[in-house]
């Protein structure tokens, strides 16, 4: 693992633990209606694709033992330069579905780095 390694992972794991805690309370409606919800949430998705597009630059060997890490990327991408074309119903089902393991993923990779 590079150095930078570490510190990129724990920002990728801190963000998928703040979108899971703002919404785990929360349903589709209720995430639709929430303009200030929807935009944190959306901020920490941009977050975690920069950490895993710096991830994929310094370490991609890490980078790679993220299941879709290309994908997260082109959503981050989506997120800035589409943001018209979000569906909220989409990153809701990415909250639901592949966040929690995406987040599985990333403390193993954690816990690996700090007890080889």
């Amino acid at each position: 693992m590079n150095e930078k390694t570490p510190k990129l992972l724990d920002d990728i794991r801190d963000q998928a633990r703040f979108i899971l805690s703002i919404t785990a309370d929360k349903s589709l409606q209720e995430y639709s209606a929430n303009r200030v919800l929807r935009q944190a949430v959306e901020r920490s998705f941009e977050i975690i694709g920069e950490a895993i597009r710096r991830l994929q630059t310094v370490d991609k060997e890490t980078a790679n033992r993220i299941g879709y890490y290309p994908r997260i990327m082109s959503f981050r991408n989506l997120l800035i330069h589409g943001y018209d074309l979000v569906e909220h119903s989409r990153v809701w089902a990415i909250i639901e579905k592949q966040l929690p393991v995406m987040l599985h993923q990333v403390e193993d990779l954690l816990n690996q780095f700090t007890n080889p």
